[in-house]
C-alpha cells in the first residue's frame, strides 16, 4: 500500500472573542440560529469555546475564525486560523 496523506477536513466557526483567558489562549463565542421544528420560529444559541492564539494578537470584540486541531490543553481543542474585524474602541 502507497503512502497515502490522509487530510481529514475540520471544523471550522467563525466567533467573536469574549475574553483573554491567558497569555495564548482565548475565549470566543460562536452563535448558531436554527429553525425549530414544530414551531418554526428562529432560535439562537451560544457556544464557548477556548483557543489557542499562538501569537496573542486578538482583544475581546474581535471576529476570528477557529478551527479544530489536536488537544493544546486540558480545555483547549481548538486554535485561531485568522482574524477578521477588529474590535472598535
Amino acid at each position: 500500500m502507497e503512502n497515502a496523506v490522509h487530510s481529514r477536513h475540520k471544523r471550522q466557526f467563525t466567533g467573536t472573542v469574549a475574553s483573554v483567558a491567558g497569555q495564548k489562549s482565548v475565549v470566543v463565542v460562536v452563535e448558531r440560529r436554527f429553525k425549530h421544528r414544530t414551531y418554526h420560529k428562529y432560535i439562537t444559541t451560544a457556544a464557548r469555546y477556548m483557543a489557542h492564539d499562538e501569537n496573542s494578537v486578538c482583544k475581546a470584540g474581535d471576529q476570528v475564525l477557529i478551527e479544530e486541531c489536536r488537544p493544546m490543553s486540558a480545555r483547549k481543542r481548538w486554535r485561531v486560523v485568522n482574524k477578521g474585524e477588529t474590535a472598535a474602541k
